[in-house]
């Protein structure tokens, strides 16, 4: 279906963004945290997920792989819907939403706005070791975190890959336009793991 969007951010509200691509002005619904991570009147591309019942369709916006994923997790958990766990991605930052599940802190996660006991606890037990990335002292972080995850998903390790698209980065020309710029990344960060 639709994996992301390309476009100029318009508008910024307290829980969604409008991107004008081409003609057509999207309407993507986003935790606080990613639209902050947005500036005004910019070029943005945002990954989405598209939710469509009988009644109703909205899609949802997210700035980078791991919180898509994240927000996938947690739909998994019984009682959060897409409109919960947009409100829980944005009471809690991904970090501490990480830390809070690893170490079983119920009381942290009870303080998110809107969670109460009963679903944090199935978001213990449902998502413990879902949401962590091996990501280590010194781990290596590159605005392409969707190239490193399509290259984590060809089999590749997860830090050679960000790497490889840091060290792609390096010979690139800045000016080339940006969804050109990143197939050359993905296509020099393949070249650059296979010798390694």
């Amino acid at each position: 279906m639709f994996n992301s969007i390309r476009g100029t951010l318009t508008a910024k509200g307290v829980d969604s963004v409008f991107i004008l691509s081409g003609d057509i002005e999207w309407d993507v619904a986003m935790p606080a945290n990613d639209i902050h991570s947005l500036a005004l009147n910019s070029e943005c591309r945002v990954l989405t997920w598209l939710y469509h019942r009988e009644d109703q369709v909205k899609l949802y916006g997210f700035y980078a792989e791991r919180r898509r994923n994240t927000f996938l997790e947690l739909l998994k958990v019984e009682g959060i819907g897409p409109k919960g766990a947009i409100k829980i991605m944005s009471g809690i930052s991904q970090e501490d939403l990480e830390q809070a599940l690893e170490n079983g802190d119920l009381t942290r996660l009870e303080a998110v706005p809107g969670l109460g006991k009963k679903t944090a606890q199935k978001m213990l037990l449902s998502l413990k070791g879902k949401l962590v990335q091996t990501q280590g002292s010194g781990a290596v972080t590159t605005p392409y975190n969707d190239l490193v995850e399509a290259l984590v998903g060809m089999g590749y390790d997860r830090r050679k890959a960000a790497e490889a698209i840091v060290k792609a980065e390096e010979g690139i020309n800045k000016e080339m336009p940006a969804a050109e710029k990143e197939k050359l990344l993905f296509h020099e960060a393949i070249v650059y793991l296979s010798g390694t």
